[in-house]
């Protein structure tokens, strides 16, 4: 298998060979489906790596494993220069706290019947604090992060704008403190306007945090935007990867080259400008 082209001296996750394959029923047959076929991947230290491709490429298979909601058939992963037993929970959940989930929908993801401080106080239920006003001022401070404030922890999700529950998930995954951040799909649901601001908030985490973001995504506008590097899937293998510029702005296999193409003609570039981020 060719080395890969994004350097790995300074990656906090790696994954080698990872292979899935789910049997699926289809009216009265039964279908084994490879949804994942020897993919590498490469999460460098304090950097943004988009995963991008279309609809059943494998994105979210690779995310859940990632996760460790799902287990490889096959493969090996590194994390933090740990090698990790990915079929042992008792080792995934030993890192759990460090990689954290922001999806697609933060409506199905946030529990409506919680305001905001029991939603940012679920992950935290096994930290201790001192009194209910530490841990109160705690989740303030985590909402002041993405930009909301205290007065947001009192009310319910149904009460935010879209931008603002996905805000409110970005903080929960915070809470944390993770390494890793994966974002499956996080800015798709939203309007472009709003898009452009949770990308802006996800880059300034980036850099006040030293966070690694996973950043799946279908479209590419957001991915040129906020990702460092990229790697590119169809039908459960990556056919190409490397810095983002250059996947982006040159590539060369025929399948990103169309993907790319298709993109651009869909959600213009233009449309993620530095002004449209101001």
């Amino acid at each position: 298998m060719p080395e890969s082209p994004i350097d790995a001296s300074n990656a906090i996750l790696t994954m080698r060979g990872i292979r899935k394959r789910f049997h699926v029923r289809k009216g009265m047959k039964h279908l084994d489906v490879q949804a994942l076929d020897g993919v590498d991947l490469t999460l460098r230290r304090s950097k943004v790596l988009g995963v991008i491709g279309e609809s059943g490429s494998g994105k979210s298979t690779l995310a859940n494993i990632v996760m460790g909601l799902d287990t490889p058939d096959a493969g090996e992963m590194t994390f933090d220069g740990i090698d990790i037993d990915m079929h042992s929970r008792r080792v995934r959940a030993s890192i759990a706290k460090d990689i954290q989930v922001v999806f697609q929908d933060p409506y199905s993801s946030l529990n409506p019947r919680m305001d905001v401080f029991h939603l940012l106080w679920e992950p935290l239920r096994h930290v201790p604090f001192d009194s209910k006003s530490a841990l109160w001022e705690h989740c303030a401070s985590l909402l002041d992060m993405v930009g909301l404030d205290e007065g947001a922890l009192e009310r319910h999700p149904h009460q935010f704008s879209g931008g603002q529950r996905q805000r409110i998930a970005i903080a929960r995954a915070l809470a944390l403190t993770p390494k890793v951040l994966v974002c499956d799909e996080a800015v798709s649901a939203l309007d472009v306007s709003i898009q452009a601001q949770v990308l802006e908030l996800l880059a300034d985490l980036r850099e006040r945090l030293g966070l690694s973001i996973i950043f799946i995504a279908h479209g590419l506008s957001a991915v040129e935007r906020i990702c460092d590097d990229v790697m590119v899937m169809n039908s459960g293998r990556v056919v190409e990867e490397g810095p983002s510029s250059q996947v982006l702005q040159a590539p060369i296999d025929t399948y990103t080259q169309r993907l790319v193409a298709v993109s651009r003609d869909i959600v213009p570039f233009k449309l993620m400008t530095e002004d449209a981020l101001a």
